[in-house]
């Protein structure tokens, strides 16, 4: 829970920045680039669990 408030907290800061230096925000600008990010997530997930079912470690 730590790492994700201070992420949140980074981005703030971040997106203050780019504001104040009239900057266009690094972000998906919309509702589908932000389903977009979730997705690539969401589908790293479920691959992740078939491969620890399966007994394959993560590639280091």
């Amino acid at each position: 829970m730590k790492v994700t408030i201070q992420s949140f907290i980074a981005g703030i800061v971040l997106g203050a920045i780019f504001s104040l230096l009239n900057l266009p925000i690094p972000a998906p600008p919309n509702f589908a680039g932000i389903m977009g990010i979730v997705g690539i997530f969401t589908g790293f997930l479920i691959i992740n669990q078939y491969n620890k079912k399966r007994g394959k470690t993560e590639v280091e």
